[in-house]
């Protein structure tokens, strides 16, 4: 039996914000650390993460081909894009997005919302596989 890894430790003061996101790639005005991942703790399977929005932010509907999400408002609300269009989220909301549904999520409020947020089976963006909508997909919401 070969020794297992140790255990990884960090706090989210020592964790820089993602410097590549894109808007055109639906990532506005976005505040994203990488807690845990393939980088961060060797971890080829778990991506844990900590996002901010101020208010008008917004992670643009989107899917995951390769990972299933897990998302935790702390704090804040907003709206949560769903397969078809958007649902109000507060602080407290747990919400499990498996792998090939559409996701996102948009501060609609006038304070910071604060998400804890996860990938099961992606240790990367690259690994979990991203898609945006095609312009011809229909939403029951404006973007």
């Amino acid at each position: 039996m070969t020794d297992p890894r140790p255990p990884f430790r960090t706090t989210i003061h020592d964790v820089p914000l993602e410097q590549n996101l894109r808007e055109d790639e639906g990532w506005v005005d976005m505040q994203v650390q990488y807690l845990v991942n393939s980088e961060r703790g060797d971890s080829d399977g778990l991506t844990v993460g900590r996002t901010v929005l101020p208010p008008g932010a917004r992670h643009d509907r989107h899917l995951h081909t390769d990972a299933d999400e897990f998302l935790v408002v702390m704090s804040g609300r907003g709206e949560v894009h769903t397969n078809t269009g958007r649902e109000p989220s507060r602080a407290g909301d747990v919400i499990f997005t498996p792998r090939g549904n559409w996701h996102g999520f948009v501060n609609t409020g006038d304070e910071d919302v604060l998400l804890i947020w996860g990938w099961s089976g992606a240790g990367s963006l690259a690994a979990a596989g991203y898609g945006l909508p095609d312009p011809d997909d229909d939403f029951d919401d404006p973007s």
